[in-house]
């Protein structure tokens, strides 16, 4: 299977995406330039070719870059090629999925969706394998009781907070008496 992938800017940084025949295999978030991003698709990738992106995937680009600079706008119809993905994380992904900007959900919330509330820790490890970030949008994903997790892309928990801020996501409330 052939990968190709590109480097686009954006209002963050500068991002990448990488794709093969059957959607895209890969999100990059901003390193500290567009050489350091295009290395790191790189790495991941091996073998992939840095390519113009045919239309489905600059049609994702201009979306991602529109959600970047605050804009609402959805990623769903954003095809993504789940073959490498373990089964496990390809149902915490399409949870994930779901979340709507502005909003965040818990790890524990998802590992209740999917029908296993004691399943959170292992949510937490999906998504931190995520590599579709902003497509799988784990940044709106936080822990119990408003603590933030994890975020494994370049920044950590400081891009985390940014990506929620550019989604104007509100701050879990705190739990009750009864929660």
């Amino acid at each position: 299977m052939t990968i190709a992938y590109t480097v686009f800017d954006t209002a963050i940084g500068h991002c990448g995406l990488a794709w093969s025949e059957r959607g895209i295999v890969g999100v990059q978030l901003p390193e500290r330039d567009a050489a350091a991003t295009g290395a790191r698709l790189a790495q991941r990738f091996p073998g992939g070719l840095p390519t113009e992106p045919p239309s489905h995937v600059a049609r994702a680009i201009e979306a991602i870059r529109a959600i970047l600079a605050g804009e609402e706008r959805a990623l769903d119809d954003v095809a993504l090629d789940l073959s490498g993905v373990p089964p496990f994380h390809a149902r915490v992904y399409a949870v994930a999925r779901a979340i709507p900007r502005g909003r965040t959900t818990t790890y524990g919330e998802i590992a209740t969706r999917l029908g296993d509330p004691t399943l959170a820790r292992a949510v937490g490890q999906a998504l931190g394998r995520n590599p579709f970030a902003i497509v799988v949008p784990c940044h709106r994903v936080v822990g119990a009781a408003g603590w933030e997790g994890g975020f494994s892309a370049a920044g950590g928990l400081a891009t985390k907070r940014r990506l929620l801020e550019i989604e104007g996501a509100r701050e879990p409330a705190p739990p009750s008496l009864f929660d």
